[in-house]
């Protein structure tokens, strides 16, 4: 742990002076440790800090700070953004889920008749759904950090951003939900996962709302999340990772779920300041490294895969950030600011990380496609905020639109 946190923190640190976020260091950091770098050219160092043994302890670490993160995403998301511009938003999202998920899809026909890609259980129907819906996730949490350090939230483009990338992903996760719930099982098992996620969703936002308001209450009284509280609200998270997962939904829709039911004021400030600075800087990291781990950029070692990966990097970037740019430009946003919005919407990050890697646990993909997608990630990452401030951030800074800052996470 103590060399995951040095690796993270040292090259989130490089990548911040280079004007990219911590995470985006992080992520890479992850592909540093694992196979790609430091198991290529140090085999005996990487097995001496990452033994066989020490990988179940990283994957428990790894999905409890990917919840956790996911909870906290939750719980700062600002619900009435979706009332102020769903309409107009709504195009913008859809366009960007529909184009790059056709492409999946489409890439998926031929790819499934590569070997080492997808797994040999998949069928065609269940490759084209995952790699569609790993195609149109969008980098929420980093999506809303960009708004929020660029001092953007308040503004029309942040509002805009931040409901078309919250539909987005809502509706990815619900397809990757599917793929989950009918990968190995037969009809029910699907419909207990679906089912049973829409019924977990509509009770925690509807009663469970209510319910959790005491909590808020609680905290106004005492003037601070106390150790109960605190002790209470990660019991409720913890059950909440349970029942998704038990279902068949990965617990980060859990988490998420139960985030944005959360009261808002002092309670949710409270939370982010006691459990953010621990889930970003010591569990979060672990995910990374888990996934850095299973990221083998060596098999991606010729012409026919590295093709396949360029291929799929283009159809990611055309198939969301163009289609997101059109959509606005169409309904009647200037051209900076639907450039600004494609460019936004074509970050990955973190969200693709999740979802590859419930593919690779569940036995959809195989380690070469995984590798592929976590490239992609990073590419489409490492694009975000150099393509922002290249469409958007100097024309903005020139009418003091724009604050200037540092993307921390």
């Amino acid at each position: 742990m103590c060399f995951i946190l040095a690796m993270c923190r040292g090259v989130g640190w490089m990548s911040r002076k280079l004007g990219q976020p911590q995470v985006v260091g992080e992520m890479i950091a992850g592909v540093f440790m694992g196979p790609s770098l430091l198991g290529l050219l140090w085999p005996g160092m990487q097995h001496a800090l990452f033994p066989p043994e020490s990988l179940k302890v990283l994957y428990i670490g790894a999905q409890l700070g990917v919840g956790l993160y996911m909870f906290l995403v939750g719980v700062e998301f600002d619900i009435e953004l979706l009332h102020s511009r769903v309409r107009s938003a709504a195009a913008v999202s859809i366009a960007g889920m529909v184009a790059p998920f056709v492409l999946g899809a489409a890439l998926a026909v031929p790819l499934l008749k590569v070997p080492g890609l997808f797994s040999e259980q998949a069928r065609l129907f269940e490759a084209m759904l995952f790699l569609g819906a790993s195609m149109c996730i969008t980098a929420f949490p980093m999506l809303a950090r960009i708004i929020y350090e660029r001092g953007l939230t308040g503004t029309s483009l942040g509002a805009l951003a931040l409901v078309s990338g919250a539909i987005n992903d809502a509706a990815a996760w619900g397809i990757l939900a599917v793929v989950l719930a009918s990968f190995g099982g037969g009809a029910m098992v699907a419909v207990k996962a679906i089912g049973g996620g829409i019924a977990y969703g509509v009770f925690v936002l509807t009663s469970g709302r209510k319910l959790l308001a005491r909590l808020g209450t609680a905290t106004e009284r005492a003037g601070k999340v106390t150790p109960t509280l605190l002790a209470v609200t990660l019991m409720l998270l913890m059950l909440g990772f349970w029942i998704t997962d038990s279902i068949g939904i990965h617990a980060v829709f859990g988490g998420f779920i139960l985030g944005v039911a959360m009261p808002r004021g002092l309670f949710a400030r409270e939370l982010q300041r006691q459990l953010q600075p621990f889930a970003l800087a010591f569990l979060l990291p672990m995910f990374f490294t888990f996934s850095g781990l299973n990221t083998r950029l060596d098999m991606v070692n010729n012409a026919h895969l590295l093709l396949i990966a360029l291929v799929i990097i283009a159809a990611a970037c055309m198939g969301k950030g163009v289609a997101c740019w059109a959509a606005a430009r169409l309904n009647g946003e200037d051209n900076r600011t639907a450039l600004a919005v494609g460019t936004l919407m074509n970050s990955r990050g973190l969200m693709e990380l999740i979802i590859i890697n419930i593919g690779l646990q569940k036995g959809v993909i195989q380690p070469a496609l995984f590798s592929i997608m976590v490239l992609m990630a990073v590419v489409t990452t490492l694009m975000a905020s150099p393509m922002f401030e290249w469409v958007y951030g100097r024309h903005a800074r020139k009418v003091g639109e724009l604050a200037v800052a540092p993307v921390e996470a």
